[in-house]
């Protein structure tokens, strides 16, 4: 991926300087890995919030390509899976470990099924998680400046620059097969409904493997114009990432102010400001 400093500039990521957050840093990286503009402060570190899922997820799909464990094994609460904790369905609740619905029936959105998922690929590795995601992910990447500093669901730190090369790889594998990452890219137990937080129930709920797809949900934090084949995650933190295959194109956009209304409203039309730019080139 081209260095974050040479890329071309694009206005649309100008907007962030509107938001009214103490600090933003956005920018784009094409599906060739180019990078098609940033602005703000791409080094800062920046609190990830759920944004640490999808590297989580990606180090989970390493451990699977590896032989350390299999998406269908035990894991979690009785009956569910390493795929039900990657896709949201084994019944643990939210933020607790205990069980609110069979696995596989419901989509509950939950923070406790990744640390559950960690302890598992822990286990299985002999590698404490976090060492296990820098070593499979950060360090082949060379995100030099993302640590995990607590939960697999939510304590990544990691800047923009980084998320970049992220995004780069999922649209271009080099760590997974290219058959792994359709796979965490498509709907996993397809038509449960759910809440999607921040913006209420959907119907349905569609996640692949550790990344949220965008489908026709509406309410929605992407953009009107987000193809529905859109992928990502967004964060408490103020933060998201997102990749459109049909742009052929990813954003990431990492700020210091908690989710709220604010972010509600201004992360949609930033995002159809990125994509009529990138459309206009």
């Amino acid at each position: 991926m081209d260095s974050v400093e040479d890329g071309n500039g694009m206005e649309s990521l100008r907007i962030i300087e509107t938001w009214p957050v103490p600090t933003a840093a956005a920018a784009v990286v094409r599906a060739d890995g180019s990078l098609a503009g940033s602005h703000g402060p791409v080094d800062h570190r920046f609190a990830l919030a759920s944004v640490t899922k999808p590297l989580a997820a990606y180090a989970a799909l390493v451990a699977y390509e590896e032989g350390a464990i299999e998406l269908d094994e035990p894991a979690g609460p009785e009956g569910s899976t390493v795929r039900h904790l990657l896709a949201h369905t084994s019944g643990l609740a939210f933020d607790e470990h205990r069980v609110s619905a069979p696995p596989g029936q419901r989509r509950l959105y939950s923070n406790a099924g990744f640390e559950e998922l960690g302890d598992h690929i822990a286990k299985a590795t002999g590698i404490p998680f976090a060492e296990y995601l820098h070593q499979a992910v950060f360090e082949p990447l060379g995100m030099e400046r993302t640590t995990l500093e607590g939960s697999p669901a939510k304590d990544g730190v990691s800047t923009v620059a980084d998320l970049l090369r992220f995004a780069a790889e999922l649209q271009a594998p080099r760590l997974l097969d290219v058959r792994t990452v359709a796979e965490a890219t498509s709907v996993v137990h397809p038509g449960l409904k759910g809440v999607l937080p921040g913006y209420g129930h959907q119907s349905p709920n569609d996640w692949g493997l550790g990344l949220e797809i965008r489908d026709h949900k509406s309410p929605h934090w992407t953009g009107v114009s987000s193809s529905p084949r859109t992928f990502g995650h967004f964060g408490q933190a103020g933060t998201f990432l997102w990749v459109d295959p049909d742009a052929r194109a990813a954003c990431v956009a990492l700020t210091d102010r908690p989710f709220g209304p604010w972010a509600a409203e201004a992360w949609t039309p930033f995002t159809d400001a990125v994509l009529a730019e990138l459309r206009s080139r």
